[in-house]
């Protein structure tokens, strides 16, 4: 076997369709576009959307309204009565232990201690931010809140 015998698998490789090349060919005249039409016409054809002329979706609904505020800041919300189901008495709260218990999923997450329900336990917590109500909580179990919040 030579370098020259070799050839494509049978089927492989299709010729191009060449129209407009006169009747014999079976593609001349009308290039297989048929007679007159919108679909006959050089770049003719329905855009993306297009609904037959009546006005398309993209216009009929109105713009969103509002922005995003890039610089917005998200803080995890953690209920107090969330950290005295978890924590026992003089525990610290912060994002290494609220991640070892499972309320939160990353420690080096901001959180914000909220004060819904009530906490029998005294704790100290060292989070992000905490709440006036959630404050006043702690400190009134025997606990207290300490900076950066």
């Amino acid at each position: 076997m030579e370098l020259c015998d070799l050839r494509p698998a049978e089927g492989s490789r299709k010729t191009r369709k060449r129209v407009g090349r006169g009747p014999g060919s079976g593609k001349g005249k009308t290039s297989g576009r048929g007679m007159n039409g919108q679909k006959s016409r050089a770049g003719g054809g329905k855009s993306n959307g297009f609904e037959g002329g009546q006005t398309p979706l993209a216009r009929r609904l109105p713009k969103l309204p509002g922005f995003t505020n890039f610089n917005r800041v998200e803080y995890l919300p953690v209920n107090v009565k969330r950290l005295d189901a978890k924590f026992e008495a003089g525990d610290v709260v912060d994002g290494e232990s609220l991640k070892a218990k499972g309320i939160i999923k990353h420690a080096d997450a901001l959180v914000k201690v909220l004060g819904d329900g009530e906490i029998t336990k005294p704790l100290t917590v060292k989070v992000d931010k905490v709440s006036a109500s959630a404050k006043a909580k702690i400190e009134a179990a025997g606990g207290k809140v300490e900076e950066p919040c």
